[in-house]
């Protein structure tokens, strides 16, 4: 009897064994995103489908319908961010969206999306920047492919380039209704829905892999250096020609005459191109204690590879936001400054930070924990789930193909590229449905809510402006 209870002890063991070290092989095989890892149950692998370009049309044995597992049928909360979802679609939350406001909005887009009974049409009026629509487009793929047959049939119009474009003044009054546009950014002043941009699934041009694979980089250059150790100036490197305040930034540099503390480095793309991008990586720009955010044209993408550096980010004044910053807070995750007495407010956040080690690090710390935690590209899909669903029970018309359209799949977008371009879609590509639901969406603000949020907000800035924030945060 005691040999039967030990043998089947061992088996128990082996096969235990057997099927973790099969799991952990398989992550390492396919990639460090989740979405794409090949998960275990029961011994069983997870059927996946990945681009093939052998095929002359879309696949065609995809699951169409989500199918979660029992035991993941409770979804975890979503971040506290996605509560402006509720904010970005309150001025049709009255009206509902009409094709009419729909259409209204094709001369200041540059392509129709449609998706109806889970395919995804694009009908495009113009080219945008780069391969922005296509990385764009190719992100919202992966969404029906991340959840089969749970985004509601729905039609919009999309803007890829820097500038807002929905402006609130021209269109006051009960009975005029804005188009509804998604787009990158936002602003205080505008109606643009705010939308992920297309970085989280590559930046061909830029060499910039999909974000996950970025950020896993960059926590690994994290550890290079320790915090204390690491170059205890303000560090800022990017191309300043493209806006004013950049400009101004330039001036905060160190010179033989001055020093405030920040060292500026210019890039010239076509340079760093020449030289595959060596100098520009993005997981070798974390040695300094304190990083510079600067806004370019509007906002800009590399905001969140600045967070993620441990460093203590400096926010110069922000006027645009992206879909995940509206929910930092000044202190907490990062350190505010102004755009009228930069050169001096960078300065004295150095001197603060090198004099309150501890506090610096926390603050850069709680900025790269918020971007970890709350911006998994899970997470990136579920707001864009969200977001999507939201719109589609505003609509007060249905969804339809117009003549113009063409349907895209995986194989359409991929399989037609070269090199990097197809490199990163392939890297970033969703190859099977979840195993578990869309977190759950935080209820939205109330009035009262919302108003106490900015205001903890303003209070906190103004500290910083004041010079009175506590010596130990």
């Amino acid at each position: 009897m005691k040999t039967w209870i030990s043998f089947s002890t061992t088996i128990l063991i082996i096969f235990v064994t057997s099927s973790f070290i099969l799991e952990i092989d398989l992550t390492k095989i396919t990639s460090t995103t989740i979405l794409k890892t090949i998960q275990v149950f029961n011994n069983k692998q997870q059927p996946q489908f990945p681009l093939n370009c052998n095929i002359t049309t879309c696949l065609s044995n995809y699951p169409t319908t989500f199918q979660p597992n029992d035991y993941s049928s409770s979804s975890s909360s979503c971040p506290h961010y996605f509560k402006w979802i509720h904010q970005d679609l309150k001025p049709w939350e009255k009206t509902g969206i009409t094709r009419e406001m729909v259409e209204k909005g094709q001369n200041l887009s540059h392509f129709r999306l449609v998706i109806v009974n889970g395919k995804l049409y694009i009908e495009k009026f113009e080219k945008s920047f780069q391969t922005r629509d296509i990385f764009t487009i190719w992100g919202i793929l992966q969404l029906l492919r991340l959840y089969p047959g749970k985004i509601p049939d729905l039609e919009l119009m999309f803007q890829c380039g820097d500038k807002t474009v929905v402006v609130k003044s021209n269109f006051q009054g009960p009975e005029v209704s804005p188009p509804p546009i998604f787009h990158y950014c936002g602003k205080e002043n505008y109606y643009d829905i705010v939308f992920p941009d297309w970085t989280f699934w590559g930046w061909a041009e830029l060499n910039i892999r999909p974000w996950e694979t970025t950020l896993h980089n960059i926590q690994e250059g994290n550890k290079n250096v320790n915090w204390e150790d690491r170059i205890p100036y303000a560090y800022w490197k990017g191309n300043p020609s493209v806006c004013s305040i950049r400009k101004e930034l330039v001036k905060c540099n160190a010179s033989d005459e001055l020093d405030w503390n920040a060292r500026i480095f210019d890039i010239h793309w076509k340079e760093e191109k020449s030289k595959s991008f060596n100098d520009t990586k993005l997981e070798n720009q974390c040695n300094y204690r304190y990083k510079i955010y600067a806004e370019g044209a509007t906002w800009s993408v590399s905001e969140k590879y600045i967070i993620a550096c441990d460093s203590m980010t400096m926010f110069i004044e922000p006027r645009y936001y992206d879909f995940f910053t509206r929910s930092m807070l000044p202190l907490q995750h990062y350190w505010p400054i102004s755009i009228k007495n930069m050169c001096e407010d960078i300065k004295f956040a150095v001197d603060w930070g090198n004099t309150h080690l501890d506090s610096a690090q926390t603050i850069g710390e709680g900025g790269t924990k918020y971007v970890t935690e709350n911006l998994k590209m899970k997470f990136v899909y579920d707001y864009m789930f969200h977001l999507l669903s939201t719109y589609a029970k505003l609509m007060r018309f249905e969804p339809k193909v117009p003549e113009g359209a063409v349907e895209v799949c995986a194989e359409s977008v991929a399989c037609s590229l070269r090199g990097v371009r197809k490199h990163f879609l392939t890297e970033s590509m969703v190859v099977s449905p979840s195993d578990e639901p869309p977190c759950t969406m935080p209820s939205p603000y109330t009035n009262e809510s919302l108003h106490q949020f900015l205001q903890e907000k303003e209070d906190l800035i103004r500290q910083v402006k004041t010079r009175a924030m506590n010596k130990k945060l």
